[in-house]
């Protein structure tokens, strides 16, 4: 087996031990999975790089029949010099912290409680550079306890050991000659079924590799010299925006900021940053409401901080109501406009224009932005939505919108459209494309999907960078233009009417008109034959309820 489909058959492993303890599809599955899995990642992690040390104590470990053993004999003051030269992105982890020490602990009765301790311990070691924090400034730690979630405390020992039993004869350290590709692919397994159960909820939304791939290469471009670039998405979810983003600029020459306001959000967005190397920007993942709380300041402390790259893909619909007044109390902030709470579906306020509004008041004067929403934004004639799309044509601020096909996101059947910004406000025409009957069809689960293709995903950023012109696909237009079709970002208003000309004979005529009256007179006689039955039922309706 390749070291991906090992990685999978752990994870469901894992799973397969929380159905068994009665927590198949609890709420709190995510967290015995991800942490377990974290948990795992970083014994191994630490191992790894134990072993690979530039020392002779190093070298020695390397060479032992077990490395743990090796490294659990060393003196309090050689363990101290040997941890001391890990890089800092590497959690420090004491022998009584590794999974074969567990392992050697099942024995004991109260190993719930061992297990436990040993996570919360490693946690908070490592606090000062593994944990996130609230908008409160309150530390999230790295790991919590797990076991008090089995509600039976005569199995809870018993599901520790089977969760150890799962960990101790697997091993990352194939995985960590992989790059951002593999882990990217693990992450989107591990956290599949977390993203469907709550669909639609707040920063629940999964974002498509497809699609986060596109955003990151039309933003970024390929081989990029950038260097010191910061990148920020305030409604973060689990991170796949930004994971893309600084893969295509590369993991070392940029600093990830993050802020989302659920907290199972954060755990998998610390989780996402761990695997694929960005422990340093762990300190700028925060958990709070980006809205009314913002917590990424300038130097002064009150304007928002402004960054190289700005990606979201915002809620489209939902109840903010208990915040909509403090946010309508910003008129600077929200220059066009907070969205009135619909009295009867809150669910429905299109909260997503504020989040555009933060997007592009987050980005530096030469800053460039891209975020995923509803479709039929692109072509509003009222409100704010109309405010915000005169706002960024006037400016020259969009200069790209891409279509994408129905049914990419499990969760909800809105078609999605994404938004290309720069600030600097450089480009000459915007360019337009209708992906929309791209992708392939797929069945997961209840949900009917469909997702692009690699050839596809070329295809739109290929015509996207060119800016050029493909029958029914793409369009290139002016700022003129666009504001003549009345601010319009839909490609389809733009492609041009063609008419196939075909040389018929009179008679062909004939009988083609002929049909056509025939096929009118049949629909009108359908159309009449309804009316009557309607008024019939009606007259119905009315006779009984007069008798009544």
């Amino acid at each position: 087996m390749t070291i991906k489909e090992k990685t999978i058959q752990l994870i469901d492993e894992l799973k397969a031990t929380c159905a068994a303890y009665g927590m198949g599809n609890d709420g709190n599955e995510y967290k015995i999975i991800t942490q377990v899995f974290l948990y795992k990642f970083l014994n191994d992690k630490f191992g790894y790089e134990l072993k690979n040390a530039k020392s002779e104590i190093a070298t020695r470990i390397k060479n032992a029949d077990k490395w743990e053993s090796a490294y659990a004999a060393l003196s309090d003051e050689k363990r101290k010099l040997l941890q001391c030269s890990l890089s800092p992105d590497v959690p420090i982890l004491e022998p009584y912290h590794l999974i074969s020490h567990l392992w050697n602990q099942q024995s004991k009765g109260d190993f719930d409680t061992i297990f436990d301790n040993t996570m919360t311990d490693i946690a908070e070691k490592n606090a000062a550079i593994f944990s996130t924090q609230t908008t409160d400034n309150t530390k999230i730690p790295l790991f919590e306890t797990l076991t008090h979630f089995v509600t039976d405390t005569a199995h809870r020992a018993a599901f520790a050991r089977a969760l150890v039993d799962k960990l101790v004869n697997f091993s990352f350290e194939a995985a960590f000659q992989e790059h951002y590709d593999f882990f990217a692919s693990i992450f989107e397994y591990l956290i599949k079924d977390y993203n469907t159960a709550g669909g639609g909820k707040y920063a629940e939304y999964y974002t498509p590799h497809a699609i986060a791939t596109i955003m990151a290469r039309l933003l970024v471009g390929d081989n990029a010299d950038l260097h010191s670039q910061e990148c920020y998405d305030p409604s973060a979810g689990t991170g796949t925006l930004l994971m893309a983003l600084s893969h295509q600029i590369g993991e070392e020459r940029c600093t990830i900021f993050s802020q989302d306001i659920s907290q199972r959000s954060n755990k998998m967005l610390k989780l996402n940053l761990l695997l694929n190397g960005l422990v340093s920007s762990l300190d700028y993942a925060i958990q709070g409401d980006t809205l009314v709380s913002p917590y990424h300041k300038s130097d002064d402390g009150q304007s928002l901080r402004q960054f190289d790259f700005v990606v979201s893909n915002p809620p489209f619909k939902m109840d903010f109501s208990a915040t909509q007044e403090k946010l309508a109390a910003q008129p600077a902030r929200f220059w066009a406009g907070v969205p009135n709470v619909p009295p009867k579906t809150k669910e429905k306020m299109p909260i997503y224009t504020c989040f555009i509004q933060h997007v592009l008041n987050s980005l530096k004067k030469t800053g460039k932005g891209a975020i995923v929403i509803p479709t039929g934004f692109i072509t509003a004639k009222i409100g704010i939505e109309k405010r915000i799309l005169t706002k960024i044509v006037d400016e020259h601020w969009v200069y790209g919108c891409v279509s994408m096909p129905s049914n990419v996101f499990a969760t909800t059947g809105t078609n999605v459209s994404v938004l290309f910004f720069d600030k600097s406000a450089t480009a000459d025409k915007v360019i337009l494309i209708d992906a929309s009957k791209l992708g392939e069809e797929y069945q997961e689960g209840n949900n009917q999907k469909k997702r692009l293709r690699d050839d596809e995903v070329d295809l739109i950023v290929s015509t996207f960078r060119e800016c050029k012109a493909v029958d029914d696909f793409s369009v290139a237009v002016t700022y003129d233009e666009i504001k003549e079709k009345g601010y319009s970002l839909s490609a389809g208003q733009y492609f041009d009417i063609k008419i196939d000309y075909v040389d018929i004979t009179e008679e062909e005529f004939t009988a083609r008109m002929d049909s056509y009256r025939q096929t009118l007179t049949e629909q009108f006689a359908e159309s009449h034959r309804l009316e009557e039955e309607i008024m019939r039922q009606l007259d119905s309706l009315k006779f009984n309820a007069n008798i009544q």
